[in-house]
C-alpha cells in the first residue's frame, strides 16, 4: 500500500509532523539514581506517621517509582502535549459538544486573584465580589433563555440536566401527583434517558417524524395524565429546529406534565430566540459549550439549571438573594421544598466567572452574532458537501449537520474509517454513530469561531477523503498512517483495559 498522499495533506489541518514519535513511558526511561528536584528541609517538625495511621498504612519507600531528571520529565511531557489536539490547534469539529474557542480575557478574568484565591468556606460578608458577579450571571441566563430564576450550583450539564428532572418529580409529588413516565425522543442525548431513571421514571420514546422533527400527533397519542413531562432537545441533535415546539409543550401542559429543555445547543439559539417563550419550564446551560469556558481536562463543567416560577421553590440551595439598602449578597438555604444541595461551596466558580467574561465582552449583540456565525458556518459547510456526501435530513439546519457513509458502501469504507483518515489530515473526528436514528451518522458542528479559510480547508480534506474511499479504499480503511497507533482493537481496551504499567518479569 502506498504511504498517505502528502501533497494532499500539506496546509490541511493543524500541524502534526512527528506524530508518529514512539514515546516510551517514563518508567521505562527511568534510571536509578536520577533525580529531578532537590527537596529542602522541613521547615516544621516531623510526624509519626506509623504512630498517626498505623505501621500497616505506611511505607517506607515507593517501589518502583521512575527516577528521572527534570529534562526528562519536561521533554517526556511536552511531547506528549504535541500529540494531544485542542481548538487552539484546528477546528473540532464534534457535533453537539460545540467545541468553540476559549477566549483568554477570560482566563485573565479567572486568575484574578479576588476570583482564583477566594474559599469555598470564605462567609458571603467577605466573598461579596463572587456573589455578585455571580448574582448577575444568574440574570443574564434568564434572559437569555426566558427563565425565570437560574441555580449555578449543578457541576455539569448532566448535572443541570439531573437537577431539572429532579425538580419535576419534586412539584409533581408536592402536588400529591405521583406520575410515572416522561417522554423522550429518539434523537435525545443519552443522558436524557438516564437522568428519567435516576429519579425512578419509566421512559417512553416518541420516533421522530420523516423530516427528522417532533410532531404534536405523536407527542399527544403518547400524552396521559401518568407522564410527568417531556424531554426535548432544540434544536435536536439532528440539527433541525424543532418547528412544532410550541403546540407539543401547549400539549404536555393540558395534561399537567411539564417540559424539559436539553440546552446543549443552546449555542444556535443565544439572543435570537427564547426557549422559555415557546413553552419550556426548564432548562440546562453548557457553560463549557455554550458560553466558550473548557471543556474536559481545562475544565471542570459547569451546568445551571434555570426554570419557570412554577418551579422555583425546588430549586436547589444555596439561592443567592439581593439585598437592597445597600446591594448586598447573602446565600439562603431556606427553601422547605428544594431538592437540596448538588455541589460544595459556590460552584465551579472559575467556570462561571470565564462564561460572565464572555457574555459581558460580547453583549447582547455579539451574543446573537455568535448564534448567526454558528448557524451559517453550519448550513455553509452542508452547501459544499451535500453533493458528494449522503445527507440523510437534507434541509437547512441550525448549528450542525449530519452526513452518512451511505454513499461509500461500494468501497467498503466506514463512518469509523472517515473518522480515522481525517486524522492524517490534521483533525479531530466529528462525532460519529450519533445521533442513533442515522445510520453511519457523521455529525459536524463548526461553532461561529471558525473563518471561511478553516472550513474550506475542512471540506477539501472530507472530499479528499470520499475521493479516496472510491480510488483507494486500503488508504481510508487502514488509517490513520501518521500516529504513534494506528488501528487498535478497542472492544478489547473497554473490556480489558491495561490502567497501570507492569514491569517485565
Amino acid at each position: 500500500m502506498s504511504p498517505p498522499d502528502r501533497d494532499a495533506i500539506e496546509g490541511l489541518g493543524h500541524a502534526t509532523r512527528g506524530l508518529a514519535w514512539e514515546e516510551p513511558l517514563l518508567f521505562e526511561r527511568s534510571r536509578p539514581g536520577r533525580t529531578g528536584v532537590d527537596l529542602d528541609p522541613l521547615d516544621v517538625p516531623e510526624v509519626d506517621a506509623q504512630a498517626l495511621l498505623g505501621a500497616e498504612a505506611v511505607r517506607e519507600t515507593i517501589p518502583e517509582l521512575p527516577e528521572l531528571s527534570e529534562m526528562d520529565v519536561v521533554r517526556h511531557f511536552t511531547r506528549l502535549s504535541t500529540q494531544n489536539y485542542a481548538v487552539e490547534l484546528g477546528l473540532y469539529p464534534l457535533g453537539s459538544c460545540t467545541m468553540k474557542y476559549n477566549p483568554k480575557l477570560n482566563e485573565k478574568a479567572a486568575r484574578l486573584p479576588g476570583f482564583a484565591e477566594i474559599h469555598p468556606l470564605q462567609p458571603p460578608a467577605l466573598a461579596q465580589g463572587i456573589l455578585g458577579l455571580m448574582a448577575n450571571l444568574e440574570d443574564a441566563l434568564a434572559e437569555i433563555s426566558g427563565m425565570d430564576r437560574v441555580s449555578l450550583q449543578p457541576a455539569a450539564g448532566a448535572q443541570g440536566e439531573l437537577a431539572g428532572i429532579m425538580m419535576i418529580r419534586a412539584l409533581h409529588e408536592q402536588r400529591g401527583d405521583r406520575r410515572k413516565k416522561v417522554l423522550i425522543p429518539d434523537s435525545a442525548h443519552g443522558t436524557n434517558p438516564a437522568s428519567a431513571a435516576l429519579n425512578d421514571f419509566e421512559c417512553v420514546p416518541i420516533p421522530s417524524g420523516p423530516d427528522g422533527v417532533l410532531h404534536p400527533e405523536a407527542v399527544a397519542e403518547l400524552m396521559a395524565p401518568d407522564v410527568a413531562g417531556l424531554m426535548l432537545t432544540n434544536p435536536n441533535t439532528l440539527g433541525l429546529f424543532e418547528e412544532h415546539i410550541v403546540r407539543i409543550c401547549e400539549i404536555v401542559h393540558e395534561q399537567g406534565g411539564l417540559v424539559y429543555g436539553d440546552g446543549a445547543n443552546l449555542n444556535a439559539l443565544m439572543g435570537v430566540a427564547r426557549l422559555g417563550d415557546m413553552g419550556v419550564d426548564v432548562i440546562h446551560f453548557n457553560l463549557h459549550k455554550t458560553f466558550s469556558t473548557p471543556h474536559g481536562g481545562g475544565g471542570p463543567g459547569a451546568g445551571p439549571v434555570g426554570v419557570k416560577n412554577i418551579l422555583a421553590p425546588h430549586l436547589p440551595v444555596p439561592i443567592i438573594r439581593r439585598e437592597q439598602n445597600p446591594e448586598r449578597y447573602a446565600l439562603d438555604y431556606e427553601f422547605p421544598h428544594s431538592i437540596g444541595r448538588l455541589h460544595g461551596g459556590f460552584g465551579n466558580v472559575g467556570m462561571l466567572v470565564r462564561a460572565w467574561a464572555y457574555i459581558r465582552s460580547l453583549g447582547p449583540d455579539g451574543v446573537r452574532r455568535c448564534a448567526e456565525m454558528a448557524v451559517l458556518n453550519a448550513n455553509y459547510l452542508l452547501a459544499r458537501l451535500r453533493e458528494r456526501w449522503h445527507v440523510p435530513y437534507d434541509r437547512p439546519v441550525m448549528h450542525e449537520c449530519v452526513l452518512s457513509d451511505r454513499l461509500l458502501e461500494e468501497t467498503g469504507v466506514t463512518t469509523l474509517d472517515v473518522a480515522k483518515r481525517l486524522i492524517d489530515y490534521g483533525y479531530h473526528p466529528p462525532t460519529i454513530y450519533f445521533p442513533l436514528i442515522v445510520h453511519g451518522a457523521i455529525m459536524i458542528e463548526p461553532t461561529e469561531s471558525e473563518s471561511l479559510e478553516g472550513l474550506d480547508r475542512f471540506v477539501e480534506a472530507l472530499l479528499a477523503i470520499e475521493r479516496e474511499a472510491h480510488e483507494n479504499p486500503d488508504l481510508v480503511r487502514e488509517a490513520p498512517h501518521r500516529t504513534p497507533r494506528s488501528r487498535l482493537d478497542e472492544t478489547r481496551a473497554a473490556r480489558r483495559p491495561v490502567l497501570r504499567w507492569q514491569p517485565e518479569s
